[in-house]
């Protein structure tokens, strides 16, 4: 729905796909600057950045060296927190029972401003970084696929800055800084709402790994999704003695699959649906007695979600019946579209414009173009322009995509994602070549653009008390007007904690050898000798499938 008396434009929403059809949008014009003392302020925010780049570089390194996929967090949330605890924030561990998840806090008095980012990485996506072409660390380990060892260290870096700037100007104000526990699960924003993280915050500075320097409001692109986990139990038997004993709970999770593509088309354009199968039996001689397929419903909208999840659901239960099988299932995890607030987005826009992207130097270009040429991708380079600033996405022109739970976050405070570029254009995603650049001078250099925008815009948010009235009059007047939050998640459901424990019982103790050890090297491509950037050569390894 077009609306707020604003010009349509053309652009591509952030996180769509290169080459996909435009998307009717609305621009709109960047807050206009505060008073000049406010502006003073941020520049000097600007500046504490700048003096913290050594800082940010070893926590993207670090966190990087670290791996961790969802609910294994360990050494992440040790690191990250016990540098915070350095710097006087108070700390809460293991929130809403979940043992990598923490809160930091900061400051007292109003506004509260939540700052978040994601923390967990991908499996089988180790991957050296500075190096253009596939070559793990650890072959088969789990590693930063989808750049999410940079956001939590970007945003400590932008609290440090507007903490500095607060405490010597006297400024009213707490910070709440908090990690992005197994986001690739979608395992634990709303979980985090749930428990009360959000109930007193005013505004939620989210960011996200990216290509640009960027933020947007309204809907956007995307999707909500609920990950459901349908486990069939049957009977055993012995495959070629008595098979006709048996009661194959892989039948049933096979016919449930083949009844799920047979749906598919008949649903709608926007619904985006994927299973795997998890646990398919033990071996072929003998009845699988147990099978477990795991799901992931997306659509654009509660209902539509609910609805798919509903589908699923019956179909589970007609492929138990007729294998003769029997079938329970488990949400393990949720995130509801996400909507951008607009004050918040216009806000950080302003700073945006400001910080401007960072100076690339031929290093990074060759690292960029090599990767691109690597994947047969047009060798663009990296971001050299700021976008307009666009949101009001008409609802029919989402097609569905991508999910992340700050959906839920979304939801329950103004909030707004910062975009920040530590990585390379034309690259696919949860794959390895989304970790070659995250621990390189590339994504050092976005990381600290992003933290300027964040810390700039924290001291926005702590010295214009009509900015947070106007986020909230956006938040309570347009966007949850028609549409208010209802859960997935329900009472007796809890974060699904085991995820990823048996991986990373199997890979840490090789993976701990290329831990980074700040105190002896000033980067991770030092310690682990990789010159900056290696680019193929005719003796490089072919890529891997």
């Amino acid at each position: 729905m077009l609306a707020l008396g604003l010009s349509v434009t053309f652009a591509a929403a952030p996180g769509a796909q290169r080459g996909a059809a435009p998307a009717a949008q609305l621009t709109s014009t960047p807050t206009p600057p505060g008073t000049p003392a406010v502006e003073q302020m941020k520049k000097e925010a600007g500046a504490e950045v700048e003096e913290l780049k050594q800082l940010s570089q070893q926590m993207v390194d670090e966190v990087f060296s670290f791996a961790e996929p969802g609910f294994q967090e360990f050494e992440t949330a040790r690191y990250l927190t016990g540098i915070l605890e350095q710097n006087g924030f108070t700390i809460e561990r293991g929130y809403a029972g979940i043992p990598t998840a923490w809160v930091a806090t900061w400051g007292s008095g109003k506004p509260v401003i939540a700052i978040g980012s994601d923390v967990d990485d991908i499996p089988q996506a180790s991957q050296k970084p500075g190096v253009a072409y596939r070559d793990p660390l650890v072959a088969g380990a789990p590693g930063h696929g989808e750049g999410h060892n940079s956001g939590v260290p970007m945003n400590i870096a932008a609290a440090l800055a507007a903490k500095k700037i607060m405490e010597r100007g006297h400024l009213s104000g707490t910070l709440k800084l908090w990690p992005g526990v197994a986001e690739e699960l979608l395992g634990t924003k709303a979980y985090y709402v749930r428990a009360g993280l959000f109930k007193d915050v005013d505004i939620c500075l989210f960011a996200h790994v990216g290509t640009d320097l960027s933020v947007h409001w309204g809907g956007g692109v995307g999707s909500g999704l609920v990950s459901v986990q349908y486990t069939f139990t049957g009977e055993s038997a012995h495959a070629a003695g008595a098979p006709w004993r048996g009661r194959s709970a892989l039948d049933a999770a096979e016919l449930m699959d083949m009844g799920w593509n047979a749906r598919r088309e008949h649903l709608r354009l926007q619904q985006r649906s994927h299973d795997v199968i998890i646990n398919g039996g033990d071996q072929p001689n003998v009845v699988p007695p147990v099978a477990t397929s795991w799901y992931y419903f997306r659509e654009i909208d509660y209902p539509h979600i609910k609805e798919l999840w509903d589908i699923g659901n019956t179909m589970a239960k007609a492929a138990a019946m007729m294998t003769g099988t029997e079938v329970t299932w488990k949400l393990v995890g949720s995130a509801w579209p996400q909507h951008q607030n607009k004050t918040i987005a216009e806000t950080m826009y302003s700073n945006i414009r400001k910080v401007g992207l960072p100076a690339w130097d031929e290093k990074d270009l060759a690292l960029a173009k090599a990767v691109q040429r690597e994947l047969k991708q047009p060798e663009q380079g990296l971001a050299t322009e700021i976008g307009p600033l666009t949101g009001g996405l008409d609802e029919s022109q989402n097609m569905g995509g991508f999910s992340d739970d700050i959906g839920d976050v979304s939801w329950n405070v103004p909030t707004a994602t910062l975009m920040y570029p530590s990585n390379i254009p034309g690259l696919p995603g949860h794959n390895w070549v989304n970790a070659i650049a995250m621990a390189t001078p590339l994504a050092h250099k976005g990381v600290v653009a992003g933290a300027k925008v964040q810390a700039m815009t924290i001291i926005d948010f702590v010295t214009r008390p009509e900015l947070v009235k106007a986020a909230w009059d956006y938040f309570n007047n347009v966007q949850t007007k028609n549409q208010k939050y209802v859960p997935f998640i329900g009472p007796d459901d809890k974060p699904a904690i085991d995820m990823n424990k048996e991986m990373m019982d199997r890979f840490r103790p090789e993976m701990k050898k290329y831990y980074y050890d700040p105190a002896k090297f000033p980067t991770y491509l030092d310690q682990l000798g990789i010159t900056y950037p290696t680019l193929r050569t005719p003796a490089a390894p072919a890529p891997q499938p």
